[in-house]
């Protein structure tokens, strides 16, 4: 049984070297350049592989392995390579590898290449590629180099030729770096695409490098209006911070802003880091309304500022109010106790509404509830919890406003 044991043990060690984290083994690059592709400085790894690879991001049955996919920067045509130092193999260890490949076949289109060289002679078709759509804005960045680097915000659809093909390449990004990310069905006419991309001199040439992009669904609103909505946004990671995500969701809000027919603009479960940016842009919108004026903003949140910012910016009335709160915070002198109390009983006013309607919900409890199963109830209710998630909610929502504050001074 020792010796048994021994084995079992020996086995299970001997094949734990042959486990990989996928997210280190998944290696990503956009290139621009041949010598790119040897260059580990351009290699970037996702922050999520759960979606092909299971909970643990594990792939079992190799030692050193290596998913290459890499990228042209502009039209993303695939290089896509499996490498490895060792697999199990069935016959000599029992057990079989898992088939990472077929994995990565599910989510990349057909069309890619496995092969270097193939790969690099594509790069010479990237002066060919041209931004797709209508251009919407362009702004400069100033690297760390002190270059002035060029980056253009275009609108585009499914009309537009080739768009389709390349849509299925970028939405592969999706899958390495949001963590309920899904495929679109893009045959729907009503989505809207928004990309952006950097300019970039090569040989004397202008050619275009993806940046990142953004993708809008057009709801329906009796009885003539419409209201898009923010599904999927996203930077590449070698363009991030950069405050690429701030001009691509100013640019997006303009152009809905500029159609009569938008009511207001909305997200499909956005992300904590998208209600930052959101709370950002809408922010420096909203500063320069006179309804939001810095003498008006202790006298509460008014019709007015609803109005104005529905009417103006198509800003709906739930973000209208973190707007008015961000900037009454900012008019505030919160070392002035009672302006301090103020402001706080302002937002907790706000924050106390869904445990307003907990009580209004133990009240109907109380009626048709058994004794015991309202004592289940009462505990998820006990005051004194609530009056301390109200304080923590109310202490987070603080510290996210004054990022957005310093953001604002910081772009003054």
């Amino acid at each position: 049984m020792k010796q048994r044991g021994a084995y079992v043990n020996a086995m299970e060690k001997k094949l734990a070297e042959y486990k990989c984290d996928t997210n280190e083994a998944t290696c990503l690059k956009l290139v621009r350049f041949p010598e790119d592709v040897e260059d580990d400085g351009t290699t970037f790894h996702p922050e999520y592989s759960h979606q092909l690879f299971g909970d643990d991001e594990v792939a079992f049955g190799y030692k050193g392995l290596q998913i290459q996919l890499f990228y042209t920067a502009g039209n993303l045509s695939t290089l896509f390579k499996v490498k490895y130092s060792s697999k199990v193999t069935d016959t000599f260890d029992c057990v079989e590898a898992d088939d990472v490949e077929a994995k990565i076949r599910e989510i990349i289109p057909a069309g890619f290449t496995s092969n270097t060289d193939d790969f690099i002679s594509l790069l010479e078709k990237e002066a060919n590629f041209k931004p797709f759509g209508t251009m919407l804005h362009s702004y400069t960045v100033h690297n760390e180099e002190a270059e002035q680097l060029t980056y253009q915000i275009h609108k585009a659809d499914i009309s537009c030729p080739g768009f389709q093909e390349y849509h299925e390449r970028l939405q592969t990004f999706l899958m390495w770096f949001i963590e309920t990310a899904s495929f679109l069905d893009i045959d729907d006419d009503r989505w809207d695409f928004f990309l952006v991309f950097e300019k970039y001199n090569k040989d004397g040439e202008t050619l275009y490098a993806t940046v990142g992009y953004m993708t809008v669904y057009n709801y329906y609103v009796y009885p003539d209006k419409t209201r898009p909505r923010v599904s999927q946004m996203l930077i590449l990671p070698p363009f991030q911070g950069e405050g690429h995500g701030a001009q691509l969701l100013e640019a997006v809000h303009r152009f809905y802003c500029s159609l009569p027919k938008v009511q207001d603009i909305t997200a499909e479960d956005p992300s904590e880091n998208y209600v930052k940016l959101r709370d950002y842009v809408l922010t420096k919108f909203c500063q320069n309304l006179p309804s939001f004026d810095a003498d008006k903003l202790h006298l509460g949140f008014s019709t007015d500022m609803i109005r104005e910012a529905q009417e103006k910016l198509k800003i709906n009335k739930k973000h209208a109010r973190r707007v008015y709160e961000i900037l009454r915070l900012r008019a505030t002198d919160m070392s002035d106790e009672e302006k301090a109390r103020a402001y706080r009983l302002e937002v907790k006013k706000r924050l106390f509404g869904p445990y307003r309607k907990n009580q209004r919900e133990l009240a109907k409890m109380r009626k048709c509830l058994r004794p015991e199963e309202l004592v289940s109830h009462m505990g998820q209710l006990d005051t004194q919890t609530q009056h301390e998630e109200l304080e923590k909610s109310y202490q987070l929502a603080v510290d996210d406003y004054r990022r957005v504050i310093e953001r604002l001074a910081s772009q003054a």
